[in-house]
């Protein structure tokens, strides 16, 4: 089989150490909401992510709403949005660097000098994902990538998410090779046409699957699926 012509990564387990995301985002973001959204409440772009929260719950205070979801860990695209605002500022000032596991940047930087086409589909805002790998650990490892999504395009558990991002990335379902540790996102881009690795990283706890390729690391991913400098990955 031919090797994929772009690859569609997820970034939480990923990536990225889970214990990242939910020890220093997520409570990162918690201890400055309620204060960065009443400072910020008027300025356009927050202004109508807070008038979505107002439609998505009527009659819930915003940031009741939001302090909810982020309890629940819900993936709802306002939270994430403003969450990505908050991070920005974090990012910029230096009080946060984005963790990336040791084996990624180098696999990025070689798929990406092949010719890979590489794209990011997260449950976090396009904003939070531009950060992350921008103000990275190994540096900016965003100009790697050839494009972003978020849950604008729709549910990561959903079929349909993915046959959009196909389009919108212009490469056939079937040269995509979608990488994430959740099983259920994987069986819904594999519905969809895409090929699919699981990453199953020792120290996030995950599951192997019994109907997608696993890999324990980014070069377990080049050598199970066929990607260039495997070998040396």
């Amino acid at each position: 089989m031919l090797p994929p012509a772009a690859i569609l990564t997820d970034i939480e387990g990923t990536t990225t150490p889970i214990a990242f995301v939910r020890d220093v985002l997520f409570p990162f973001a918690r201890a400055r909401l309620p204060e960065w959204v009443e400072t910020h409440a008027q300025r356009p772009d927050v202004a109508a992510e807070l008038a979505e929260i107002r439609r998505m719950t009527p009659g819930k205070p915003e940031l009741q709403a939001l302090l909810q979801w982020m309890d629940q860990d819900a993936k709802v695209t306002p939270l994430k949005a403003l969450q990505g605002m908050i991070w920005r500022e974090g990012y910029l000032n230096g009080a946060l660097k984005g963790a990336i596991y040791p084996d990624v940047p180098p696999a990025l930087r070689r798929w990406a000098g092949a010719g890979l086409g590489l794209y990011v589909y997260s449950s976090g805002s396009v904003e939070a994902q531009k950060l992350i790998f921008g103000h990275s650990t190994a540096g900016d490892l965003a100009r790697l990538f050839s494009g972003f999504f978020d849950t604008r395009v729709g549910g990561k558990r959903e079929p349909d998410s993915y046959a959009r991002l196909a389009i919108a990335m212009h490469v056939p379902p079937v040269e995509i090779l979608f990488l994430s540790d959740v099983e259920a996102e994987l069986d819904a881009a594999a519905a969809a046409g895409m090929r699919t690795c699981q990453l199953v990283r020792a120290e996030d706890g995950t599951e192997p699957s019994d109907r997608h390729p696993t890999a324990a690391d980014f070069p377990g991913v080049a050598a199970r699926m066929g990607l260039p400098g495997a070998a040396r990955a």
